[in-house]
């Protein structure tokens, strides 16, 4: 019975403390553009909260080497968060207490997930998931679909208009890269025309742009590009006509005695087929290129590396005075004053969860750099197994605090842009007794992949011995999951004749 009561505090504290917990690791997990709109969001919806124009002292870049000893504390609250009316004596509680509180909402929300995963009790999700978030911007153009692209080419083409209808039901069967992905006989029945009537109008698609677009598979396709460039009679088309099979395995002796050609030529003609586009309509996908802004800098300095935290595209708040002056008067409403005065304790959290969050940013991003300094002076060659537990213990926080602190965020080197979570890698044991970081290795392995003799391909075991000769111990399992990795061809695949 008292264990049944002791649980059931302990969630009914997780359940007060929730909104301020979710809001917390919310501004922390979050990548800098989306942290931007969730402080726009409070500054709009809290109008005690004011953004300032010129960066508060505290608020602006920090530079230091080993710690946050000898600059000042990003932790540390603007001296106008001092004012709160809701307590007696004015001041607020050292940010090492804040610190404190902040790490015990996440042991207590840790805690809270572990237990509904425990009993299979539904539960909301808990966002550790890294999202993927794309931003739209208001001066952008929405660009043209494939499809709409193709509807334009029908009313440009020789195509009667009695057959625009058929043209738009095909069109509208035509996927994103370009390829029909309904039978001839399924398109028939949805346009109530019979099948030869469907094939006349899709050679029409076909000879629109992009070239060897409306194919059925990747041999129409390649062959509807193929006969643009040079008809039927070229080698090319009749390879991928004929020995599309051997093409696929690269298997050019084959293809040179069922093509009565050489080997060189067959090896020529090849070429010439891997420049053609296999996937036409992808110049029309929605460009899904992210563009990162950096958390972290690491500049060099000297011997040594300096580490700052970027706060140019965060809103730097304060407390508005004309609230604190609503607050002090004597003659206003109750309700009005109670109003004012929890809105003023969100914005004063608000403003110390963004304090915290820039502190514990760079905490972790100063140990990261401590401990991969060669990596940060030679490469990805030397980079260092790392795992969040270590960082977590070293600074002092949770280590799903070190998770959250991670995700999604950038860090600019002297090597260049990684994503944080990048420099966290498992290691392989070598003979000296030394760990290599599985980058490190697979890095290795690439750079051996690309010496190689394009006649005498390389195969995994072989890779297996020379990473050994260099004391390092792997499985030959390894190697191919770490090839596959890195889209490169099994040795029977990439050797050329």
């Amino acid at each position: 019975m008292a264990q049944g009561l002791q649980l059931s505090q302990r969630l009914t504290q997780s359940l007060v403390l929730a909104p301020q917990l979710q809001q917390s690791l919310a501004l922390l997990q979050a990548p800098t553009l989306e942290l931007k709109a969730l402080v726009e969001q409070e500054l709009q919806q809290n109008p005690v909260l004011e953004e300032v124009a010129t960066p508060e002292p505290e608020m602006r870049e920090t530079r230091d080497d080993d710690g946050p000893a000898d600059a000042p504390d990003l932790a540390e609250p603007p001296a106008d968060m001092n004012f709160d009316p809701t307590v007696e004596k004015p001041g607020d509680a050292p940010v090492d207490d804040f610190q404190a509180e902040f790490e015990k909402l996440v042991q207590m929300d840790q805690e809270w997930r572990d237990h509904f995963s425990q009993t299979n009790l539904p539960m909301r999700a808990s966002g550790e998931e890294d999202e993927k978030r794309q931003f739209m911007f208001d001066s952008l153009v929405a660009a043209t679909s494939l499809a709409e692209r193709l509807l334009e080419q029908v009313r440009e083409s020789d195509l009667p208009e009695a057959d625009y209808p058929i043209a738009e039901v095909i069109i509208g069967n035509i996927d994103d890269y370009g390829y029909v992905k309904a039978t001839v006989e399924e398109i028939s029945t949805a346009a109530n025309v019979p099948p030869d009537k469907i094939l006349q109008v899709l050679k029409v698609i076909q000879t629109f742009e992009p070239a060897g677009v409306g194919a059925r598979d990747l041999r129409e396709c390649l062959m509807v590009q193929l006969e643009r460039e040079g008809g039927q009679e070229s080698l090319e088309y009749e390879i991928v006509r004929d020995h599309m099979d051997a093409l696929g395995k690269r298997r050019v002796p084959d293809i040179a005695r069922g093509t009565d050609a050489s080997v060189e030529e067959v090896q020529e003609a090849m070429g010439r087929i891997a420049r053609l586009e296999p996937r036409p309509g992808r110049a029309f996908l929605p460009d899904n290129q992210q563009y990162v802004l950096p958390e972290v800098f690491v500049v060099r300095s000297g011997d040594d590396f300096t580490v700052s935290t970027n706060n140019e595209h965060i809103p730097h708040l304060r407390i508005s005075n004309v609230y604190k002056d609503l607050m002090s008067g004597g003659d206003k409403d109750a309700e009005v004053k109670n109003y004012i005065r929890e809105k003023i304790r969100a914005g004063k959290f608000l403003i110390k969860s963004l304090h915290q969050r820039q502190a514990t940013i760079g905490n972790i991003a100063r140990e990261i750099v401590k401990r991969q300094r060669e990596f940060m002076d030679k490469g990805v060659a030397h980079l260092k197994p790392l795992t969040m537990a270590v960082i977590a213990d070293v600074v002092g926080v949770h280590e799903t605090t070190v998770s959250r602190a991670v995700s999604g965020k950038y860090m600019e080197t002297p090597q260049g842009i990684f994503e944080m979570k990048y420099f966290f890698t498992a290691g392989l044991q070598s003979d000296n007794g030394e760990t290599v970081s599985n980058r490190s290795v697979k890095d290795m392995i690439a750079d051996i992949f690309s010496k190689e003799e394009p006649a005498k391909p390389l195969s995994d075991q072989e890779v297996v011995a020379m990473l050994k000769a260099k004391g390092i111990v792997i499985a030959r399992r390894t190697v191919a999951k770490y090839r596959s990795e890195l889209n490169i061809l099994p040795s029977n695949l990439r050797k050329v004749y």
